[in-house]
C-alpha cells in the first residue's frame, strides 16, 4: 500500500483537530446559557444580536449532532460543504450591519432542504434516488433563492422518501436508495413521508428549520408523526420551480419548525412571486400586506368558527386519543372558538378512494413535468421517465427494485398525455372539492376545520388547499399526534392565527429523549 503524502498527512491531521472542536462543544453558549436544543429563531436572533452566538458556533452545534445522531436517524443526505464559510459571511454581515442582517428573521439560520428541492452550489439534488445522482441543476429552486436573499444558511438536504414516495406503492416511508431508512426520533420506527427527512432532523434539532414539500399528506404527516409544525400552503403561494416533480397541480412547498411562529417566519420569506413558476403570480393575491408574523398572537382564537367532522374523530378502541381531542376541543372553546360540531361532507367516500381521479390524474402529470424537469438540467445521467425506469433495472440491488419494485413509474410512463379519461378525472376532484370542501366552508361560514393527524390531507390535496399541522400529543407507544386545522385556497392567516392559539394554550411538543438507542 503507498504511504500518504505529506499533505495528505496534513490535511487528515487538521479534519482530525476539526472533528475533535466540534465534538467538544457544549451544547450551550456560556455567556447566556443559551440551550440550543430547541432555541427558536427568535431565541438565536437576540443571541446574535446581544454577541453570545455566532451563525458559525450554531452551525458546528448542528454538525456536531448530524455527525452522532445521523448514521441511526439518516434525517440528513448530505452537508453543503461550503456551510462554515456561509456561516462566516452571515456573521460579517452582523458585524458591519449589512441591509439583509437588519431585516430579516432568517438571517444566520440554517436551514435543510430536502433532496427534491434544487440548489446550485457543490450539493446534489437527487429527489433520494442514484439516478440523478451528479446532475446538475440550472439554478436554484425559487424557493431557495429566497431563502438566500434572506441571509438563511443553507445547511444540507433532509432526507426523503425516494421520489418523494412516488415511485412504488411497496417502498416504506423514509426509505430512499441514497439515505437508507430514515427513522422516526421518538420511536425509531416511521417516521412517515415523504418530507421525511425534513421531519426528523427538526425533530431531533439537526436544524433549525427545514423545507418540506407535500402533494398529498407529504408536509402534514411527516410533522405530526414526528412532533413538530408543518404548514402546507395553498398550491402556488410558493413556487415550485427547480423542485422535482410530481404534479403541479398539487405540489405545494413549505416550512416544517418545532413552532407556529417559525413557520410563519419562513413562509413570509418563501412565499411570492417567482416568474419561474406562473401559478404564483395569481396565487401572490393571497398574501397579506404585512407578511404571516402579523397574526402570530395568542388571543385570536375568539370568535373564530370551527368545524369538526366526526367521521374522522373514530380512534377505535384507543380511549386515550379520543380523551385527548376531546380535551384540544375544549381548548380551542375555552379560548374563545366557535366549533361547529357534527358537519359531513358529501361524497367523501368518493373522495377517498380511487374514484376520486386523483390517481389518474398524478400520473400523467408526473410523467409530463418530470421529462420537463430532466431535460432542462445541464447535465444528468437521465433525461426521462423511461430513462429513470431503465437505470432503476440496471442497478436493481442499490435501487431494491426486487424488494419494492416501481409500479407507479410504469404505470406512469404507460400513460399518453391528457386524454378523455384524464380531463374527467380532472373535472371531477374540481366538482368533489366546490360541492364538499367549499361548500361546507361557505355555508357554516367557516373559519377553518379540525382534524386528528393528517386525515384530511386528500381532501386539501386535491382542492390545492392549506393546512397547518401542530403537536397535540403521545400514543402509549411514544408515537406523537398531531392536530390539523385546514382552510380554503388563500386562508393562511386564519389557519396560523387557530395553530398558534392552540399550540400557546398547550405547549405540548417534547423534544425526542433518544434514550434506549445507541447512537
Amino acid at each position: 500500500m503507498a504511504k500518504p503524502s505529506f499533505p495528505q498527512m496534513i490535511s487528515s491531521l487538521l479534519l482530525l483537530i476539526l472533528l475533535f472542536t466540534l465534538s467538544s462543544l457544549p451544547h450551550t453558549i456560556t455567556s447566556r446559557r443559551l440551550p440550543l436544543e430547541e432555541a427558536t429563531i427568535d431565541d438565536l436572533q437576540l443571541a446574535f444580536k446581544h454577541n453570545q452566538l455566532t451563525s458559525r458556533q450554531l452551525v458546528e452545534f448542528y454538525l456536531v449532532r448530524i455527525r452522532r445522531l445521523n448514521p441511526v436517524l439518516r434525517g440528513v443526505l448530505e452537508v453543503n460543504p461550503d456551510v462554515l464559510f456561509l456561516a462566516d459571511k452571515a456573521d460579517y454581515e452582523r458585524r458591519t450591519k449589512a441591509p439583509v442582517s437588519l431585516v430579516s428573521k432568517l438571517h444566520g439560520i440554517p436551514i435543510l432542504v430536502k433532496d427534491n428541492i434544487a440548489t446550485k452550489d457543490k450539493m446534489n439534488t437527487t429527489a433520494g434516488s442514484l439516478a440523478l445522482l451528479g446532475s446538475v441543476v440550472p439554478r436554484d429552486a425559487g424557493v431557495v433563492e429566497k431563502l438566500r436573499k434572506a441571509g438563511a444558511i443553507i445547511l444540507g438536504k433532509a432526507s426523503l422518501s425516494e421520489w418523494s414516495h412516488f415511485r412504488s406503492n411497496g417502498a416504506p416511508s423514509g426509505w430512499s436508495a441514497r439515505g437508507g431508512y430514515g427513522l422516526n426520533p421518538y420511536t425509531f420506527s416511521d417516521p412517515c413521508g415523504s418530507s421525511s427527512g425534513s421531519a426528523i432532523s427538526v425533530a431531533a434539532n439537526l436544524a433549525a428549520v427545514t423545507i418540506g414539500t407535500e402533494t398529498d399528506g407529504s408536509i402534514l404527516c411527516p410533522s405530526g408523526y414526528n412532533s413538530v409544525v408543518g404548514i402546507k400552503p395553498t398550491i402556488g403561494l410558493t413556487s415550485r420551480a427547480g423542485v422535482v416533480p410530481i404534479s403541479p397541480r398539487q405540489d405545494t412547498v413549505g416550512p416544517i419548525c418545532r413552532t407556529v411562529a417559525d413557520a410563519a417566519y419562513v413562509l413570509d420569506v418563501i412565499a411570492g412571486i417567482d416568474h419561474n413558476d406562473i401559478a404564483t403570480i395569481e396565487t401572490s393575491k393571497y398574501i397579506p400586506k404585512g407578511g404571516y408574523a402579523q397574526f402570530l398572537s395568542p388571543n385570536r382564537l375568539t370568535g373564530k368558527r370551527i368545524g369538526i367532522l366526526r367521521v374522522f374523530y373514530d380512534f377505535g378502541n384507543d380511549t386515550s386519543l379520543a380523551q385527548t381531542f376531546e380535551k384540544h376541543l375544549n381548548t380551542l372553546r375555552k379560548g374563545g372558538a366557535v366549533l361547529v360540531d357534527n358537519l359531513e361532507i358529501p361524497h367523501l367516500t368518493e373522495i377517498y378512494s380511487d374514484a376520486s381521479g386523483e390517481d389518474i390524474a398524478l400520473s400523467v402529470e408526473f410523467k409530463i413535468s418530470l421529462n420537463a424537469y430532466l431535460k432542462e438540467l445541464v447535465a444528468s445521467p437521465v433525461r426521462s421517465l423511461a430513462d429513470v425506469i431503465a437505470f432503476n433495472n440496471k442497478h436493481k440491488k442499490l435501487e431494491k427494485v426486487k424488494e419494492y419494485g416501481q409500479d407507479i413509474f410504469l404505470a406512469a410512463e404507460a400513460t399518453n398525455g391528457f386524454g378523455k379519461t384524464e380531463k374527467a378525472a380532472l373535472l371531477n376532484m374540481a366538482r368533489l372539492t366546490r360541492d364538499g370542501f367549499v361548500k361546507l366552508v361557505i355555508k357554516n361560514k367557516l373559519d377553518a376545520v379540525v382534524i386528528p393527524q393528517s386525515y384530511f390531507s386528500k381532501v386539501l390535496a386535491i382542492g390545492g388547499a392549506p393546512g397547518v399541522i401542530v403537536p397535540a400529543g403521545y400514543e402509549n407507544s411514544g408515537r406523537p399526534v398531531g392536530i390539523c386545522f385546514g382552510g380554503v385556497r388563500g386562508s393562511e392567516p386564519k389557519l396560523i392565527e387557530i395553530a398558534y392559539g392552540f399550540e400557546q394554550a398547550t405547549k405540548i411538543r417534547k423534544p425526542p429523549s433518544l434514550q434506549g438507542f445507541k447512537f
